[in-house]
């Protein structure tokens, strides 16, 4: 998980901000209920400034993009910062890629001005693949099409801008306007262009697969982890521990084991991390003693690597190393227990406890080490592990974190159904909303209606829509009120 450039301070969960930087559904229900002004000034800093902490993964865009319908907001503030001066200086993709994202929802529920934004954008913005790729699949061909002139303006007609059309058409994520464009039949000129760029692009993944960079036949052990050492001392460093080690499977046999032995004891981080790799996929009775030695390097890739190598491996020897490591205060300890969390049984309950308290304690709601330890408790059910799992879904920043605890609380909270889960229905994930649809009693009216919103919803994912139809079609829980 990486911090984006553009994240900002995460307000307390109590407040109205802090709700909806974190995509609760408490945020949505909040806003409704406030003052329409502050939540508008809310909305809007979130799609402004974009909270999330890996904006890769965690999503945001449908729950703002909706909370902009039920409160009626203005678009043009969107505009403003859309196409502010930042925007000529600052061409990252989190600036800007939340705001187009909404944009895209909202043009996909009628609003005519957000694919106006999103056109306009397109054609003068730094950021203008995202918004491309937002048309790609809600603009009209006639509308596409118009763009196509404007768009290749960007390219200019010498070698150079040739080479980068041919990239931009090459590594385009939805390639229908391309095809569109290179289709014009009233455009000659520009069909031209786009169809060598095409061509181009075809030619160049296939020399690329001419022209591997990887080992060939006939490699032995000495060359792979040579080649792994290399790309260790290129700029920028290519880490080539899992493709060597892929490597070493096809060409170390036992003769080699004392050579991955020794690589693995020491020398080069690149090549000992390719063997430590190799030889804890296959077992090796001497891996878990060369891994915990390689956990107290100076060398953090290395580190990393060998804590990588050692939650890969299974069997009753690890699961026993596991709960001695587990304990422990450092980097093996947590990866110990998060292997206990996905591979142990009944009895590791309280070391996987033990271990989600400790990360709680020393890394905050949002440690990276969580997730395991928050699915392990799910998975064992732990029901004391239940204060816990509810302090991480208020308060952490991480929906995707909140996800995985609210999936817990489901196997371990008896009180979940008929209280987090509701909130779930509002939540800015997908698979919160589903495990929320798949979770509540349908005898409560605010819940009904919800539901059917969301079955109805153009815009909501497949597994929702059919996690709400299948519920709102079964006849009511024999235990429901009616309502």
């Amino acid at each position: 998980m990486f911090a984006s450039p553009t994240e900002t301070d995460i307000a307390p969960s109590w407040t109205l901000l802090g709700l909806l930087q974190r995509g609760r559904g408490d945020g949505w229900l909040h806003a409704l209920a406030a003052p329409r002004a502050e939540a508008v000034a809310a909305l809007e800093h979130c799609v402004l400034n974009d909270p999330r902490a890996d904006w890769q993964l965690e999503r945001r865009s449908l729950y703002y993009a909706r909370l902009y319908l039920e409160l009626g907001a203005d678009l043009r503030p969107l505009a403003e910062h859309l196409f502010d001066a930042d925007d000529a200086t600052r061409s990252d993709e989190e600036r800007t890629g939340l705001a187009l994202s909404v944009l895209g929802h909202l043009a996909t529920y009628g609003r005519g001005h957000a694919l106006k934004l999103l056109r306009g954008y397109a054609v003068r913005g730094a950021n203008w693949r995202w918004a491309l790729d937002e048309l790609a699949v809600r603009d009209s061909d006639a509308g596409l099409r118009a763009l196509g002139p404007r768009i290749l303006d960007r390219f200019p007609t010498t070698e150079e801008g040739e080479a980068a059309l041919a990239a931009a058409v090459r590594d385009s994520f939805e390639p229908r306007p391309w095809r569109i464009w290179a289709e014009d039949p009233a455009r000659p000129a520009q069909r031209k262009r786009l169809t060598a760029a095409l061509e181009q692009g075809d030619f160049d993944r296939w020399q690329r697969q001419l022209r591997p960079s990887g080992p060939r036949p006939g490699w032995s052990v000495a060359s792979v982890l040579d080649w792994a050492r290399d790309g260790y001392e290129q700029t920028p460093r290519h880490w080539r521990e899992a493709p060597a080690a892929r490597c070493l499977a096809a060409v170390a046999g036992p003769e080699d084991r004392p050579a991955l032995l020794a690589a693995a004891a020491g020398g080069h981080p690149a090549a000992r991390a390719a063997a430590l790799r190799h030889l804890a996929d296959r077992a090796d009775p001497r891996a878990l003693a060369l891994i915990e030695a390689a956990t107290a390097s100076q060398d953090p890739d290395l580190r990393r690597a060998a804590l990588t190598a050692f939650s890969r491996m299974d069997g009753a020897g690890t699961l026993a190393q596991a709960r001695e490591w587990a304990v422990r205060g450092d980097e093996l300890g947590t990866t110990a227990a998060a292997l206990l969390a996905r591979r142990g049984t009944a009895t590791d309950a309280p070391r996987v406890l033990a271990a989600l308290h400790r990360a709680v304690r020393t890394g905050g709601a949002d440690s990276r080490e969580l997730r395991p330890l928050v699915e392990g408790v799910g998975r064992l059910c732990v029901t004391a592990a239940v204060p816990v799992l509810r302090h991480l879904y208020r308060e952490t920043p991480s929906s995707q974190l909140r996800c995985h605890a609210a999936r817990a609380l489901a196997a371990t909270d008896p009180h979940f159904a008929s209280g987090l889960a509701v909130e779930c229905l509002w939540d800015c994930e997908e698979e919160t909303r589903q495990l929320g649809a798949e979770s509540v009693p349908t005898g409560d009216a605010r819940v009904v209606e919800r539901m059917r919103s969301l079955a109805h919803d153009p815009a909501e994912q497949a597994g929702v829509v059919s996690a709400v139809r299948g519920r709102l079609g079964r006849p009511r829980d024999r235990n429901e009120p009616a309502g």
